[in-house]
């Protein structure tokens, strides 16, 4: 089936301040800012408004963000501002490289604690030992987290694949009977780390994660995806364009209900034209 596309027709997060692009994919928001600092500005302000509108309806609320460089923005943003509720907010991430304890340079632990969870006072931050003993046992504890604390907002981003968290296509699984599970990543996530400058070889990344499955992060009553750079032209354009399946795991963002993507215009290189097409976008 063709994705529609629809120009407008959504509130913008700093829309009145930062020129951009914005329409609809399916269900998706999709919003082209003009530099990633604008890109991640708008991101957070984005998440704090829905922060907020959760908050009129429960008195804490359950997070699971992403740990990559293209996070960056968002994340500093979110961290800058002084209006945002920690003291209510349960934090979680997404994924964890098995075996890695948490000082490894590469650990996603450590670059979440060091670029927000060590900044703020969250009222909790749940982390996934990468370095626990039996795996499985540690995905049953993590999954029980995630069943106590059903998440509310997810802030991730899409992967060269594209994959959400470490769902890549060979294993990703809209259905997954599982919250949390062990994969075997795909070549091209492990040589998206080295692009990332996350590790200096490809025989450095290791073959296996720990990763949230899709079923939890789609439930999420609101999914922020921030995706700058060239890098991730390619896999915007098949997430906003190719059949919403497990083959494209980012795709099926573009069935739920409220879920945005923040670009900037270097990932937005390849849904120029076809966007184009539909007439003025606002």
């Amino acid at each position: 089936m063709k994705t529609k596309i629809k120009k407008g027709g959504f509130s913008v997060p700093l829309g009145t301040i930062f020129e951009h692009t914005a329409f609809k994919a399916d269900n998706l928001k999709v919003v082209i800012y003009p530099n990633r600092l604008s890109m991640g500005m708008a991101a957070a302000k984005g998440l704090l408004l829905a922060i907020k509108k959760i908050l009129q309806r429960k008195k804490e609320i359950n997070i699971l963000f992403a740990a990559a460089p293209s996070q960056n923005e968002v994340l500093d943003a979110l961290v800058a501002r002084k209006d945002v509720p920690w003291k209510a907010i349960n934090c979680f991430h997404m994924d964890e490289y098995v075996g890695l304890k948490e000082n490894h340079p590469s650990s996603f632990r450590k670059f979440l604690l060091e670029k927000i969870f060590s900044k703020v006072r969250a009222k909790s931050v749940h982390l996934i030992r990468g370095e626990a003993k039996n795996p499985e046992t540690e995905c049953r504890r993590y999954a029980k987290l995630l069943e106590k604390h059903l998440l509310d907002v997810v802030q991730g981003g899409i992967g060269l694949v594209p994959h959400i968290a470490f769902n890549d296509p060979e294993n990703a699984d809209f259905n997954d009977p599982y919250l949390v599970k062990v994969v075997k990543l795909q070549e091209e996530s492990r040589i998206q780390q080295v692009r990332d400058g996350c590790f200096a070889r490809l025989k450095d990344v290791p073959k296996h994660a720990f990763t949230v499955t899709m079923p939890p992060i789609i439930r999420a009553r609101y999914i922020s995806l921030v995706v700058p750079a060239s890098l991730k032209a390619k896999s915007v354009k098949l997430t906003i364009f190719n059949r919403v399946d497990s083959s494209t795991p980012a795709s099926i963002m573009r069935k739920h209900k409220n879920s945005m993507m923040f670009l900037d215009p270097d990932s937005a290189l390849l849904i120029r034209r076809e966007i184009n097409d539909v007439g003025d976008i606002s």
